[in-house]
Order: C-alpha cells, then structure tokens, then sequence
C-alpha cells in the first residue's frame, strides 16, 4: 500500500508543476494544430486563402490606370475648334473617341447599354462664343459607377481645356517673345509629382491595406470555424472540453494561441513581402520593422478571434460575424476614405479592431519609407488591444470551464440517480 502511495506522489507534483504546465500546453498546441489540418474549413482559411487570395485581388488590380476608355462625342457645333479639341481629346492615352452621335439622347442609349463610359457635348454655339473671346462651355458626363473612367474621362477632358484656352490667350497677350507668352498665359506653373502613390493607380493606393485586412479577416474567420467546431463536437456543446489537461485558463489560451501564432507569422511574411514584390507595388519597409508591427498585430488578432469565439455556436456563425464586416474595416481604416472625414464615434469604434493600427502603421511603412518611430502611436494601440483582448480571452475561457464542469457534474449526478433509483426499483422488486 505504501508502495503505490510513494509511486503515485512525483507524478502529482510534475503535473502540478512547471513540466506538466508545458506538457499540457504542447498537448493542447498539438490537438489544435491536428485539428487544424484535418478540418478542410479552417485549412482553407489558414492556409488557401491567404495564399491564393491577396494573388488574385492583387492580379485583377494589376493594371493600376485604365486606358483607351470609350467615349460617346455630340458636337454640334461641327467647327474647326471642336474638332481640334476632340483630335487632342483621342490622343489621351487614357480616352477613346469610340462613337459620333447626333444628339444627347442617342449618346444616353450607347451609355445605358454600357457600350461607353462618358458623353463629350459641343453646343451649336462653341465655336462662336470661343472667338468672341466670351466663355465656352463644354459638357462632360461620366459613369460615376466607375471612379477609374470618370477620373480618366474628366482629367482628360479637363488637361485639354486648359491647354486650348492657354493657346488661345497667347495672340491677346501682347507679348514679344515667347517667354512672356508663358508668363502672360501661365503666370503659376506647377508641376505634381506623386509622392508615396508614385503610379498614381488603385493599387498602390488601397491593396497594402487590403493585405493587412486579409491576414485579419481569415484568422478570425479560421479561429471562429475551430470553435464552432469544439462546440459542436462536445457534448454539451461547450467550447472547453473536460480533460486533465484542459484544467487551467493559462494552458488553454497559449495552447491554442500558439498554434494560430505559428502558422501566421509564415502567412503575413508571405503576404506583406512576398506579394507586393511579385506585383511591384510601392515596397519600402524594412523587415526589421515589419516584424515589430506584425508582432503585436499577429498577437492582437488572435486574442480578438478567440475573445469573439464565444459567440460562435456553430460553424456557420462565424461567416455571419466576419465576412461583412471586411468592408467597413476597410472604411474605418482610412484607407478608401479620408480619416479626417470619419465620425469620431465612428473613430473611437475603430479602436476596437487591430487592423485599425496595422493597417495604418503598414502604410506608413511600406508606401511612405517611414521608420519604426513614426509608427510608434500605431504599435502602442497594438500592444494595448493584444494585453486587453488576452485579458477578455483568459476571462470568456475560465466562464467555459466552469461551465464545462457544471455540464460533467450535472451529468455525473443524473447517471447517479438513474443508478439509485435503477437500484431501489430492484430492491422493492425484491
């Protein structure tokens, strides 16, 4: 008897200890990375889609500028000078006179059917009003469903304008060389160049930030996915189940934390480095400070994910809390819409998600050549949201294994009493 006592004690002691603390925490990072392989659902969420995703939305912006967009021309001042304007107007590689209509209604045909994106309207009087030096006027109706072709039909329209008055104004000038014809027609020259957006595309603009959001959007979608499925392969469907090795808060969260950790940080070095470099967007930061972004994100992330966990009840509950909300992530960040613009109840929210920082602090790293000290304000929120949701974690798993053993406990008693009476029934048979 005292021989199995004296051989029972040292394995109480290393499970109690800092060995069992491990070996539990490497069992449950094992079953979840286990799980996390056999399930297809949270596989093509890890692993799929963030490799094949940010491949084709980056494939289908590739082409940052549109060109040669289809323009309907009424002119109906059929003069010199509306012509010269629509020639000078063709030879914008970003527009094409595609169709010569008689009127605005046959123009307002082709561009309900889509077959052009924008009207150039000449009215009868053109021609006259611009060589009685009074003010002409030329319409431009754009596809305002398009914000490419728009911008590409009014610019043009506009840099033409502009040239076509400045060569008008220089035989009024009264100058003598011409010199001071440029100063008389064009007395402030300016010259823009692009400085962070330096293609002047949708790409370089909005597709770093969208990267950001898709390391965000598939592992709360894969973390919720794995809960769903805990849940519905629990008995009592509890998101802990009841084990020697599920019987502390601590295992459980860097268990399970770890594994997600793992096979994101190999995700977003692909996803922040690899893949602007196959598509050439704007790439300046230096891995260094990547990797001092992407580490309180990555971590921020996780313990979101699993904090939101607990409202998952089954597998599909997590489509319905992630997928539409990819958008107005987007929003928030102030990437699609200026930040200054934003609601200020609207920023406080944003906040609230890690890819509100990650987002901007990437940004500034990677399209603006900044250093770590310029996004040191983005790194603290991180670092705050990742201690604050690691706190609301170890909260929601302690309620669920109190609740698991509730659940085993109350089980426990029922096939108790189901023995009892079994018990006394026979006894009175007797």
């Amino acid at each position: 008897m005292s021989e199995e006592k004296s051989s029972h004690t040292p394995i109480k002691k290393a499970g109690s200890g800092i060995l069992g603390f491990l070996s539990s925490l490497c069992y449950i990072w094992w079953l979840e990375t286990k799980s996390t392989i056999k399930d297809e659902g949270v596989l093509i969420f890890f692993i799929l889609v963030p490799l094949a995703y940010p491949l084709l939305y980056s494939w289908i912006y590739n082409n940052e500028v549109v060109r040669e967009v289809p323009v309907a021309i009424v002119d109906l001042s059929h003069s010199a000078s509306s012509r010269e304007f629509i020639r000078d107007f063709d030879a914008s590689p970003d527009v094409h006179a595609a169709y010569y209509c008689n009127s605005l209604r046959e123009a307002q045909g082709l561009a309900g059917k889509q077959a052009v994106h924008g009207v150039l309207y000449f009215p009868e009087d053109f021609d006259r009003t611009l060589n009685r030096g009074d003010q002409a006027h030329v319409g431009v109706y754009c596809d305002m469903s398009l914000m490419l072709t728009y911008k590409a039909i009014y610019q043009s329209a506009l840099a033409v304008s502009l040239k076509m008055g400045e060569e008008r104004q220089k035989p009024r000038s009264f100058s003598f060389t011409e010199r001071d014809e440029e100063l008389n027609t064009e007395p402030l020259s300016v010259d823009a160049q692009p400085i962070f957006n330096t293609t002047g595309g949708y790409g370089n603009a909005v597709l770093p930030g969208v990267l950001i959001l898709i390391l965000q959007q598939t592992l709360l979608l894969g973390i919720g996915l794995s809960a769903g499925t805990a849940r519905e392969n629990n008995r009592f469907q509890d998101l802990v189940p009841i084990g020697r090795h599920y019987d502390g808060i601590m295992k459980i969260v860097l268990g399970k934390s770890s594994c997600y950790f793992m096979v994101y940080c190999v995700m977003s070095a692909y996803i922040t480095m690899a893949v602007p470099y196959f598509f050439s967007f704007t790439m300046l930061a230096r891995p260094s400070d990547l990797f001092w972004l992407l580490l309180p994100y990555l971590l921020a992330v996780i313990f979101f994910g699993m904090t939101l966990s607990c409202m998952v009840r089954y597998r599909e509950n997590v489509m319905l809390l992630v997928v539409f909300t990819s958008v107005p992530f987007l929003f928030l960040t102030g990437v699609s819409w200026p930040q200054s613009n934003i609601p200020g109840i609207w920023q406080g929210f944003s906040w609230l998600i890690p890819s509100t920082f990650g987002v901007r602090g990437y940004l500034r790293i990677s399209s603006m050549g900044g250093s770590i000290d310029d996004i040191l304000p983005e790194i603290r929120g991180l670092w705050i949201q990742a201690v604050v949701y690691f706190v609301t974690t170890c909260f929601v798993y302690r309620y669920q294994i109190i609740s698991a053993r509730k659940h085993a406990i109350a089980h426990y008693q029922m096939i108790q009493n189901s023995i009892r009476s079994a018990r006394e029934k026979r006894a009175d048979g007797k």
